[in-house]
């Protein structure tokens, strides 16, 4: 017979077969082997599991056996199981799904594919235990390796490794050599050398200029360094030098000298003017400084000056005079206006002061003033007025809007007040309005209503919906009286929402208006239980249902039917054409003795019988002599011991043998159809060979088992 067990599963031509066909067979075989060398796209299923089959002597869409397979589709990870688990094959796979792929062909080592890779795997076809290779794993490469994007090392490097570059999630990416001068040299495209680690060592030299947005030194510099850059977490940043003239120099772009620190001396030598964000002088002035700058623990930041008219003055951009301190004097005279980030004034003010700012301890700050509307007015920058206190008043004005972090009143508000806010200890917050429709009116940021206290009333309109938050235990509680939900035209409902980010509501919708014959009243159990809904799964006990009409019921266990104390029990089947009176009863014995028959698991064959065993357990049985009676099959069709099968199919078939024989069990087959048979092996030989066998039409085959080395042996 021919068979498909080579790697390829192209069809194998027995001796003396496909007469007339052998032509068309080999092309077929020809056009296989050119699929298996090609491109193919393939999507996988949407499961956590899906096999790719290479089929025996036909191509598939999507042909899994192509050399290249770019797989599509997938809606999650996969495990996907190559087949047979006898082929010994080649794949370059191309995950194009968004999941990891997971290649597996038998109990061996699999191989990972991840979204968005391609790698080479190969199978070794051995059955059972067939193992998967991922064939680039530890790739040696003799000539030069280019990569169109990134290479992506996932691995730690050794001590013993000549060249390698790795990675681990604590160091990151690693580049490890071994030579005799350098462990690693770095050149540019010139082959010039940029950096080298000298072997052994932990130095790196650079033979070029060092660009970088931040360098960090971490370690201490040494008295005999020419020219070093160190830190300590005492010192911190640390320049070391060593010249005949200066220890450190620093110059600007002209390389001229902007800074110098003389040869062993500690001063510090500025050619130019000195700007800083911050300069922190250490030490006192004294009374001869013509001009110094300098600083004592008591005195902190100190300016010393000396002179005829002032002993300090400070001057703008444009030479003008900004403050001054008359010489001998502790007054400070600002020409222009002061603009300070503190100002912190030491002083308290008196009622005379036309404008004055003060400070005492029990005061705090003072702002005095006197005017003939105000005593005193704040202005913003456009000189608006923002805040006035009225002459000789305690009142406080504010022209635009108050916003503050909190606004704490503190007294009552009055029946007179047209908009007030007020506190007292038994009433907490008051708000007081005074209007033509609403004496209390809570807007949102659109300007739109959110809430209402009608003119002269007790009440409360709510605009929109009142969402209560009451936590885990208490949402709103009502004390007394009754609820009335009224919803202007529409039926009224509560909703009530589930736990997780209330995702989903159950909805308690009053009737229609037509459905109403008066009111109603609807009675809560007393004990604890759940109400029956018309479409869900409930369990009712102890209840009488009187002439139901069930559809479709199911019984989680088993069904007793009775009939009264002196008829036998029944169950009636009624005709399907609008359930007329025609019908089919089967009806209960008038026995004594209990009666259990149990069906068979599955279907019997056209043409044969239930029989028991005597123990009330039914088979299918074919009634028949020696030999079965023929079945003709039209399909796939896996066999039982004994069958006598003609197979009769215009196109392909498989006849798949028991999974389980004893020795002596038949199989007999007969192919009068145009289509070849299959006689799937079903994890058993065929003539002592793993292989399928095949029947073309009108061939015939007794197979016999054997054993399980020779399994079924063919006649």
């Amino acid at each position: 017979m021919a068979t498909y067990v080579n790697d390829l599963r192209l069809k194998e031509i027995g001796t003396g077969e496909s007469s007339g066909t052998w032509g068309t067979e080999t092309n077929v075989n020809l056009e296989l082997i050119g699929d298996a060398l090609g491109f193919a796209t393939k999507a996988v299923a949407n499961a956590s599991t899906d096999t790719l089959t290479i089929p025996d002597g036909t191509a598939t869409n999507g042909e899994p056996r192509a050399m290249y397979l770019k797989l599509t589709g997938g809606g999650q990870a996969c495990t996907v199981t190559l087949a047979p688990n006898t082929v010994s094959k080649l794949w370059f796979i191309e995950n194009a799904t968004s999941y990891t792929l997971s290649f597996t062909q038998g109990s061996g080592a699999n191989v990972d594919v991840l979204a968005g890779q391609t790698k080479a795997i190969a199978s070794d076809g051995g059955g059972s235990g067939a193992i998967l290779y991922d064939v680039f794993t530890d790739l040696s490469v003799a000539g030069d390796f280019f990569a169109a994007n990134t290479i992506q090392p996932g691995g730690d490097t050794a001590s013993g490794d000549a060249a390698a570059i790795g990675y681990t999630s604590a160091e990151g990416i690693i580049v490890t050599g071994q030579g005799s001068t350098s462990d690693v040299t770095i050149k540019n495209d010139a082959d010039g050398t940029v950096l080298t680690i000298a072997t052994g060592t932990t130095n790196v030299d650079i033979v070029g200029d060092v660009t970088a947005s931040t360098v960090n030194a971490d370690g201490d510099t040494a008295a005999g360094d020419n020219a070093a850059m160190g830190y300590t977490a005492a010192e911190g940043l640390i320049l070391t030098g060593q010249g005949s003239t200066n220890d450190v120099t620093i110059k600007n772009d002209a390389d001229a000298d902007v800074l110098t620190i003389a040869t062993g001396g500690t001063n510090v030598d500025i050619v130019g003017d000195l700007t800083a964000a911050c300069f922190i002088p250490d030490g006192d002035t004294a009374s001869g400084d013509a001009a110094a700058i300098g600083y004592t623990g008591a005195e902190g930041i100190i300016v010393t000056g000396q002179g005829s008219t002032s002993d300090v003055t400070l001057k703008n951009d444009a030479d003008g005079t900004v403050l001054t301190i008359p010489t001998g004097t502790t007054n400070v005279d600002v020409v222009g206006d002061l603009t300070a980030g503190t100002l912190n004034a030491d002083g308290d003010t008196s009622s005379g002061d036309a404008a004055a700012i003060g400070y005492t301890g029990a005061e705090g700050i003072i702002v005095t003033g006197q005017g003939s509307t105000s005593d005193v007015t704040l202005k913003n920058d456009a000189d608006g007025t923002v805040l006035t206190i009225p002459t000789g008043t305690t009142n406080v004005d504010v022209v635009g809007d108050l916003t503050a972090g909190t606004l704490n009143a503190d007294g009552d508000t009055a029946a007179g007040d047209a908009a007030a806010i007020g506190y007292t200890a038994a009433e907490g917050l008051i708000l007081t309005g005074q209007g033509s429709t609403n004496d209390v009116t809570i807007k949102n940021d659109a300007d739109t209503a959110v809430f209402q206290i009608p003119t002269g009333t007790t009440n409360a309109t709510i605009a929109g919906t009142l969402g209560v938050a009451g936590g885990s235990t208490n949402g709103v509680a009502i004390s007394q009286g009754a609820i009335s939900i009224k919803n202007g035209g529409a039926q009224s409902y509560i909703d009530f929402y589930c736990e997780s980010s209330n995702a989903h509501y159950a909805r308690i919708l009053a009737p229609a208006h037509s459905a109403f014959s008066g009111n109603i009243t609807l009675t809560l159990p007393a004990t604890t239980d759940t109400l029956v809904g018309k479409t869900t799964t409930d369990t009712l006990t102890n209840k009488t249902l009187t002439t139901p009409t069930l559809t479709t019921p199911i019984a989680n266990a088993g069904i007793q039917l009775k009939n009264g104390a002196t008829s036998a029990g029944f169950i009636e089947f009624f005709e399907d054409s609008d359930n007329g009176t025609n019908k089919v009863t089967l009806i209960g014995p008038a026995s004594t003795a209990d009666i259990t028959l149990t069906l068979p698991s599955s279907d019997g064959d056209d043409g044969q019988v239930l029989t028991t065993n005597g123990s009330g357990v039914l088979s299918f049985s074919t009634v028949g002599g020696a030999y079965n009676a023929w079945l003709v099959k039209t399909d796939s069709y896996t066999a039982l011991a004994g069958d006598q099968l003609i197979c009769n199919k215009s196109s392909a078939m498989t006849i798949t043998l028991p999974a389980s024989a004893s020795a002596g069990d038949t199989v007999t087959l007969k192919n009068v159809g145009n289509g070849l048979v299959t006689v799937g092996r079903n994890s058993q030989n065929i003539d002592s060979v793993a292989a399928d066998g095949s029947l073309p039409k009108g061939n015939a085959v007794q197979l016999v088992y054997v054993d399980g080395t020779i399994g079924f042996v063919s006649l």
